[in-house]
């Protein structure tokens, strides 16, 4: 799916070990989530790679779709990682548990790092799910701009359930989509929300039968490159931190970046 005016251009990057597959096809890079045995678990292994990918991406990159391979997007967090015979091994959240808060504050923070360049202003982010997503493959989700998901999709914020509380970036945007009171609910009770739920409360942009999902991310895709970059990007950046400003200053930041913009068509006239 090349972006309008662009070069088709396709590359793929294997990720085996982390079970991740990017693709970069013209303006759209594609995180497939490539573990289907494993109903695409999440590990550190997977998250480091995934944030590895991101850095990498250069400014032709408009789109980023986040997908699951085998018909589900995430079943969340790989519960081998909880196995206490595991606790020696790198990556064990038992043995992360026996460090202490301040270790366990400082990795989590690392583990965060690919949900937080998903919102990343230079590019638009599109979870496509379908399946489950559950935890950490909510949370996923919910770090994306815009969600595409399967009218018959299934999605939990499990984590409460466990004991433990969402920590992977989800809460910010679970509340700022739905409002808190929903938020608490769906968290809470760690229930399960329908794709048509999603559509319904505002956690999906777009809910489609999943034999559809393909061409409606065609579409949205088509219409998100359409435009020039430069001014998807900065209104994205405008929209992206219009919540933290007051009033004053996003009317500031808004005549801030008319300028810029002015400054390049008058530039490009001459």
């Amino acid at each position: 799916m090349a972006a309008h005016g662009m070069l088709r251009h396709m590359e793929t990057r294997e990720y085996a070990d982390a079970g991740l597959k990017v693709t970069l096809d013209g303006a759209v890079a594609t995180l497939l989530l490539n573990r289907p045995e494993a109903r695409n678990a999440q590990h550190p292994a997977l998250w480091a790679a995934m944030a590895e990918a991101i850095d990498s991406f250069g400014e032709e990159i408009r789109v980023v779709v986040v997908r699951g391979s085998g018909g589900t997007f995430s079943a969340g967090l790989d519960l081998a990682l909880l196995d206490p015979s595991r606790a020696g091994e790198a990556d064990s959240m038992v043995a992360l548990a026996a460090r202490g808060p301040e270790a366990i504050i400082d990795q989590i923070d690392v583990y965060q790092q690919p949900f937080v360049k998903l919102a990343d202003p230079r590019f638009i982010s599109i979870a496509v799910v379908d399946g489950f997503a559950i935890g950490a493959g909510f949370q996923l989700a919910l770090c994306c701009d815009l969600r595409l998901v399967a009218d018959d999709a299934r999605l939990c914020m499990k984590e409460p359930a466990l004991g433990l509380v969402p920590d992977l970036v989800g809460t910010k945007p679970l509340v700022e989509a739905v409002g808190y009171a929903r938020a608490l609910e769906i968290c809470a009770t760690a229930r399960w929300v329908s794709g048509e739920e999603a559509g319904r409360i505002g956690l999906a942009q777009v809910v489609a039968p999943a034999t559809e999902l393909d061409a409606e991310l065609a579409t949205l895709i088509g219409g998100l490159t359409q435009h020039p970059a430069a001014a998807v990007r900065a209104t994205t950046e405008l929209l992206h931190d219009a919540s933290a400003r007051t009033l004053d200053e996003q009317r500031l930041a808004e005549r801030t970046a008319q300028a810029a913009r002015f400054g390049e068509l008058a530039a490009a006239f001459q």
